[in-house]
């Protein structure tokens, strides 16, 4: 089984020229409302690549909450570990330009009302992946890497935003999931290179993996070294990219999967959602990324 605990938003979409530059005011496009969430992507993009698949977080009791909802409900997602709290539903604001770059505002909200004991014990044996993210209370964070690690869980922390943990849980983790930005925040933190073996060797403990964009993704193991090329395609709208990969790699790791058969379904399955507008409502099923694995690394672009 896989569990997310993390943050669900409702995502407010404009699409505009350019992204806009300190003090301008762009005209977008008209506003689209999306699910969203690093916890409730991860989430979407593993139940919808065949995994089973529950998520402890929190949403507010308000207009928002429902919204943000509806894609977990029809991806089969169990949120019976949900919690609903007194305060506004986390949201996003998110400018995508005709690139595809984006730029994205996070209020929190209720997110930071998640916490570690909604997840029970039981969830965190050795059969389960437990996949997180920093959108949600440090604290709550840290406190439950430590009871996953003391009870067998497998352990994917995906460092985004980058916002400080404490090393000994970022030592307690199985996989540590970056993008190059985060990467080299954590690598000023430890005083060490920002590539995924000096991370690791300055950790310890967890395979380090580092998206890279259009130069693919690099993972130091305990085995050596991995590098997984990009799928070459148009994008669209990066948006939830990472979580896709994030999502899918747990789902793939899930199964059985070798790190780097996972990273190839992760990439295949982040490249697929680069090509198309949104949020939740841009992840791939297993379906289509089984088809893009079956052509190989060729262009493609969005049917």
């Amino acid at each position: 089984m896989i569990l997310v605990f993390g943050s669900i938003n409702l995502d407010l979409i404009v699409p505009v020229p350019a992204l806009p530059a300190p003090g301008q005011t762009v005209l977008g496009e008209a506003l689209r409302t999306e699910p969203g969430g690093k916890g409730g992507n991860q989430a979407v993009a593993a139940a919808r690549d065949g995994a089973r698949v529950a998520m402890a977080g929190a949403v507010g009791e308000d207009a928002f909450a429902e919204p943000a909802l509806a894609t977990l409900r029809s991806a089969g997602v169990d949120l019976s570990r949900l919690a609903a709290v007194p305060v506004a539903t986390g949201a996003a604001a998110i400018c995508v330009d005709p690139e595809g770059r984006n730029q994205i505002a996070v209020a929190p909200g209720a997110n930071l009302s998640a916490k570690a004991a909604q997840v029970a014990d039981g969830d965190l044996g050795p059969r389960t992946t437990l996949v997180l993210q920093r959108e949600v209370s440090r604290q709550e964070t840290e406190a439950l890497i430590a009871r996953a690690r003391g009870l067998g869980a497998r352990i994917i922390l995906s460092l985004a935003p980058p916002e400080p943990l404490a090393r000994a849980a970022l030592e307690a983790v199985d996989v540590l999931l970056l993008n190059e930005g985060e990467a080299a925040a954590l690598a000023a933190m430890l005083g060490t290179a920002d590539g995924p073996a000096a991370l690791r060797a300055a950790l310890g403990r967890p395979s380090v993996i580092v998206t890279r964009g259009e130069k693919g993704a690099e993972a130091a193991t305990e085995e050596g070294s991995l590098h997984q090329p990009a799928f070459p395609i148009t994008p669209r709208d990066t948006t939830a990219a990472g979580d896709t990969f994030a999502g899918v790699l747990a789902a793939a790791l899930d199964r059985g999967a070798s790190l780097r058969d996972a990273m190839r379904r992760a990439a295949a399955a982040a490249a697929l959602t680069c090509t198309r507008p949104g949020s939740q409502g841009s992840i791939p099923d297993a379906a289509e990324t089984d088809a893009l694995l079956a052509r190989g690394v060729t262009a493609f672009t969005a049917p």
